[in-house]
């Protein structure tokens, strides 16, 4: 029977077009369960006579889980989204299923050992995930003008350079070619690609305008090798700055730092080297790579970093400073210093 006094916990196993539901007491029995279709209002009507004793509900971060946290979010839940990849379930569970899940996840939530996931803001979270279509369609450009060069190569023996496939015409594309049949793939292989342009640029003015209210953004164009696109995706991609405590923090959600597991002194294992944020990982190592061409004091301290190892790893180095750096920035609202990056350019200028 429900009395006033107690506590409840909700677990949500969630799916393409259904999700399972388990909620539980604060003693951890199980007071009820349902399979509900993704309709927000249903859920609702499930949990309501529950609401005001619910201390949390917990929804797996699945493919699909915006609409329902958003909306139980809206309707004053208290929501929290686990993170998968840092669950593991009892490795002697005989039988599991759905219900077992959601149970599962309610169970963690109880115990307070609940791994959780970073909840976007729901305002800005379209345009951060319009900023990754771009990056979808920029492989695509890729993918189209490397076939288009390998089809001339086959055809006549010859390389097309680069700056010719993007500055040439539909018609140009045509005539170069004999058979109607590579013409025809010419074509359109290239219309596909100056499509792909006009898309790529139009989403880069729409991030742009909510990109610039966000006043890290102009800050972080201080930074040797970031430019518009990679100011663009940091700034989008970090949300709340204040849930990375120290800028190792941010380094490692940035995948800027080694995956290992270390037993007295000896390696044992690889930790999971893809939980961080690949958005991230990519935009610093791309900044990595742009700073060593551009910049005197990061190509210095590259070179001599990859005296010591190897040009891999001494890009991965330095993408983990400008991901430091990028931290003090942001937190503390500062423009680039290459001295706190560099503190022993600092040091040899003192002497």
């Amino acid at each position: 029977m429900k009395k006033s006094s107690d506590r409840y916990y909700v677990g949500m196993d969630l799916h393409s077009n259904n999700v399972m539901i388990g909620i539980i007491n604060q003693e951890g029995q199980r007071i009820k369960d349902k399979k509900l279709d993704c309709d927000l209002d249903k859920i609702d009507q499930y949990l309501r006579p529950y609401k005001s004793q619910i201390q949390g509900v917990v929804v797996e971060s699945t493919f699909n889980w915006y609409w329902l946290v958003d909306g139980l979010m809206e309707r004053s839940y208290p929501v929290e989204l686990a993170n998968p990849a840092q669950i593991e379930q009892y490795s002697g569970l005989k039988h599991g299923n759905d219900k077992s899940d959601a149970y599962f996840l309610a169970e963690l939530k109880r115990l307070n050992i609940l791994p959780t996931g970073y909840i976007y803001d729901s305002v800005l979270r379209p345009v951060r995930d319009l900023l990754r279509r771009r990056m979808s369609l920029v492989h695509q450009r890729t993918a189209l003008i490397l076939s288009f060069k390998s089809l001339y190569a086959r055809t006549t023996g010859q390389t097309l350079a680069l700056s010719r496939v993007k500055t040439m015409s539909v018609d140009e594309a045509k005539k170069l070619y004999e058979h109607p049949a590579n013409c025809y793939i010419a074509k359109v292989q290239k219309e596909h690609i100056g499509g792909l342009d006009q898309s790529i640029k139009e989403i880069e003015k729409v991030v742009l305008l909510s990109a610039q209210e966000i006043p890290c953004y102009t800050k972080l164009t201080t930074i040797p090798g970031i430019g518009k696109i990679l100011a663009m995706t940091i700034t989008m991609e970090i949300g709340d700055i204040s849930r990375f405590k120290k800028p190792g923090h941010f380094a490692s959600y940035c995948r800027t730092v080694d995956a290992r597991h270390l037993s007295n002194g000896k390696k044992k294992a690889n930790n999971n080297a893809k939980c961080g944020n690949r958005y991230l990982s990519w935009a610093f190592v791309e900044a990595a790579n742009f700073a060593k061409r551009s910049s005197t004091d990061c190509r210095q301290w590259f070179d001599r970093k990859a005296a010591k190892s190897c040009s891999v790893l001494a890009t991965k180095a330095l993408a983990c400073k400008l991901a430091k750096a990028a931290w003090y920035i942001v937190t503390q609202n500062t423009p680039y210093d290459a001295r706190r990056v560099f503190p022993e350019k600092a040091s040899a200028t003192q002497s």
